[in-house]
């Protein structure tokens, strides 16, 4: 049986409309800003945090939206399996005020309609960018 790691993800947009990834130090996926949340954390919790610490952007837990829940491979942890809470950030930022911190090594904005990179982890590709794509 595999094993599964609980995180929360945010969807950040640019004002043209592309969604902001990141690269964690020492990985070569790119995904959205989040991450494991603490003991005692909901998932939007983990979620505000999280962003703040990774890339500067302060929202509170009930500002984010939620978008959904999903199970996808781990995209930096071979054989696991991540079950992923993924919140919106509210309205949009400008991608030169956002920077990257913590264990974040490399900022992408991207277009969510475009072909995804072989660099993008599989909540993306798998579940997040499709679900973008249907939207109007």
């Amino acid at each position: 049986m595999e094993s599964r790691i609980v995180v929360s993800a945010v969807c950040v947009f640019a004002h043209d409309g592309r969604l902001l990834t990141v690269r964690k130090r020492g990985t070569d996926r790119f995904m959205h800003p989040g991450g494991k949340p603490e003991a005692g954390e909901s998932a939007a919790d983990a979620a505000s945090r999280e962003l703040e610490e990774e890339v500067g952007i302060v929202v509170g837990p009930g500002a984010l939206e939620p978008v959904g829940t999903w199970i996808a491979r781990a995209a930096n942890e071979a054989g696991m399996d991540i079950e992923a809470t993924v919140f919106a950030a509210p309205g949009t930022y400008d991608p030169g005020a956002v920077h990257a911190a913590a264990e974040i090594a490399e900022l992408r904005w991207i277009d969510p309609a475009a072909e995804p990179g072989p660099d993008l982890a599989p909540l993306l590709t798998d579940h997040v960018l499709p679900l973008l794509a249907r939207r109007p």
